[in-house]
């Protein structure tokens, strides 16, 4: 089966009271769009996204700079916004499938996902739930301070997002009540029972205010983890000098077998030790011949695609680099961009700074340059 992931942020966000809105509002450097986008990402069966923005945040959307989206402008509401996208879709081939997901509920889990996707194979629609569990009470008269007290609450539940539906399905439904104002897409379903629920999760939590959105930076930051690096490399004649991917004009260079770029490796290692995943030497054995005179650039993206799959984002890098010479001022803004650009960061994530040993020892004689890394990342999944 062939899905096409949905992405609602056609929103004005009204209830987060703030000047940037929901979708854009960042934890470890990502906006709530791009965790959505990254996680879908991790799924073969996901051939197509699609983001429903808000045309007042056009600037926004598109200095995300996303790969591979389309991106859809939004309705009146989100009945309206989703049909947008639906229209879209409904005469791309390949995708029979939808799965419609509010961009508020960034902290799905992948195992949510496989399940919504495992049971699509035998329904029409499959939507996940959860119950109440809080005592129910219903105002009848707020003037009066009138209540319904102890209202059962057995037969109530909460929906949640990602939802799956058929792609003919889901449009036709939505194009035949287009007039009527529905809170979410299996509202439009008359029969229930043809709908097959699923047990959500408690930490798919829907992002409405800035509380829910503080306790979501919580969530994240108690799955947070540090990795150290560190590396060191001969300075010889007749090598080339790469330092954080920057070739660097010099008579000498780093001996090593691959480019011998001390601070890539350093970072490299810093970011694998984060994640628990071993270290440079294990993944690039030193021992291979396909990794004589590499890239350091090249190692370094392979990580950085590993942990997104792993469900890792980097939430801030930091560097030192000691050396005699070059004096590292002079590079130090251009190795930020290329690092950051990397890693796929943002270039306030990442701090630099050169460190001598006041001609102290082989690095204090222009013989050695080394680098140390601390890095942090979150799990998001």
């Amino acid at each position: 089966m062939s899905y096409c992931f949905i992405i609602l942020a056609g929103g004005n966000s009204h209830r987060f009271r703030s000047n940037i809105g929901k979708p854009y509002q960042k934890i470890a450097g990502k906006s709530l769009i791009e965790i959505n986008v990254i996680k879908a990402r991790k799924f073969k069966q996901i051939k197509k996204i699609i983001i429903v923005y808000n045309k007042k945040d056009s600037k926004r959307v598109k200095s995300l700079k996303l790969k591979n989206v389309k991106l859809v402008i939004g309705g009146r509401n989100r009945q309206h916004s989703t049909f947008n996208a639906l229209k879209y879709l409904k005469n791309h081939k390949g995708i029979s499938k939808v799965l419609i997901h509010d961009v508020a509920r960034p902290n799905f889990s992948s195992k949510l996902f496989n399940l919504i996707i495992k049971n699509m194979k035998n329904a029409r629609a499959v939507v996940p739930k959860i119950r109440v569990q809080d005592a129910v009470k219903q105002i009848i008269d707020s003037s009066k301070e009138e209540y319904i007290v102890g209202k059962k609450r057995n037969n109530l539940f909460l929906t949640q997002t990602p939802q799956a539906f058929n792609l003919k399905e889901i449009y036709y439904l939505h194009k035949t009540n287009s007039g009527k104002y529905k809170d979410d897409d299996i509202s439009l379903y008359m029969d229930l029972n043809k709908v097959k629920f699923i047990e959500g999760e408690k930490s798919n939590l829907k992002i409405t205010d800035k509380s829910d959105f503080e306790n979501l930076k919580n969530i994240y930051k108690s799955k947070q983890s540090v990795g150290i690096g560190f590396d060191v490399h001969r300075l010889v004649p007749k090598r080339k000098f790469y330092l954080a991917g920057l070739r660097i004009k010099s008579k000498v260079g780093t001996l090593g077998h691959s480019d011998g770029d001390p601070v890539l490796h350093a970072v490299t290692d810093a970011i694998l030790g984060a994640c628990k995943m071993g270290d440079i030497g294990q993944m690039f054995s030193d021992k291979n011949k396909k990794f004589k005179n590499i890239r350091s650039t090249i190692l370094l993206q392979r990580v950085v695609e590993q942990i997104k799959f792993k469900g890792y984002l980097i939430n801030n890098i930091d560097i030192n680099i000691i050396t005699q010479t070059p004096k590292i001022k002079n590079y130090k803004n251009k190795m930020i961009n290329n690092i950051a650009k990397l890693l796929e960061i943002s270039k306030d994530q990442i701090n630099i700074k050169g460190k001598t040993t006041e001609k102290l020892g082989v690095i204090g004689k222009e013989k050695a340059i080394a680098c140390e890394v601390i890095c942090s990342v979150i799990k998001y999944d």
